[in-house]
């Protein structure tokens, strides 16, 4: 082996080496069917292409649920550390480097069934208290939008209970996962369109871009090959637009 092949062959390996060395922390909030735990077991249609997309890749990580605020927070100042599913605004847009997409989809304001609760659009919605989960970014977005009612709770689940049991009037939500919640025969109802967006993996800024490139190859394949449909279906949802 000449002195340039063995330059590039150690290189290589001190790359190889890096990759298997570093172990990539993933955190979560509980958010079915994307993410939440079955047991100890982290499952959902956004856990199932991370488990796939970094075995494709040949990475460590470990994944660990929290509420939101607290998970987005460690991935904004903790390095080699990674938040999903999330949406990719221009808030966030600087904040991270991103892998992406996980979904597109839309998210709606939903109420529960026989509320009473009638909105034609946002502008008469702003009349009802609204629930979501603190750090969302649906948090942010009902803000600019002018809605003052709001509710904010730790996690999605206390957000949806209390939507549930009439201490709220509407709240945000998938629409993949609003069509989901009606065939299953869970009593909310469509109210207005809040925002259109895609979400994916954000990674603290400090993220190697050599590793973000791998990750996002190894999701563009898992896509290519059809595996993100194939998710969708496996839980019930309808193939992303």
């Amino acid at each position: 082996m000449n002195v340039t092949g063995k330059l590039l062959f150690i290189a290589l390996l001190g790359f190889s080496t890096f990759a298997r060395a570093e172990t990539i922390a993933f955190t979560s909030e509980e958010y079915a069917p994307f993410n939440y735990r079955d047991g100890r077991q982290p499952r959902g249609t956004s856990v199932e292409q991370v488990q796939a997309l970094m075995a494709d890749a040949g990475i460590d990580y470990t994944i660990e649920f929290m509420p939101w605020a607290r998970a987005i927070d460690r991935a904004q100042t903790t390095p080699m550390t990674c938040i999903f599913t999330t949406a990719r605004n221009p808030e966030r847009e600087n904040r991270f480097k991103w892998v992406e997409p996980l979904l597109v989809d839309r998210n709606i304001l939903v109420a529960k069934k026989g509320s009473g609760v009638s909105a034609r659009n946002l502008e008469e919605a702003k009349r009802y208290v609204v629930g979501t989960q603190r750090g969302d970014y649906t948090e942010t977005m009902l803000r600019e939008n002018g809605f003052s009612r709001l509710d904010v709770a730790s996690d999605f689940k206390l957000t949806l209970k209390k939507l549930m049991n009439d201490r709220i009037d509407l709240m945000p939500i998938s629409e993949m996962y609003y069509e989901k919640m009606r065939k299953d025969g869970i009593a909310v109802e469509y109210v207005a369109v809040l925002s259109e967006q895609r979400l994916g993996i954000a990674c603290n800024r400090d993220f190697p871009d050599s590793l973000i490139t791998r990750m996002q190859g190894s999701l563009d394949a898992l896509i290519a090959r059809g595996e993100q449909q194939k998710i969708y279906h496996k839980y019930g949802l309808q193939p992303a637009r």
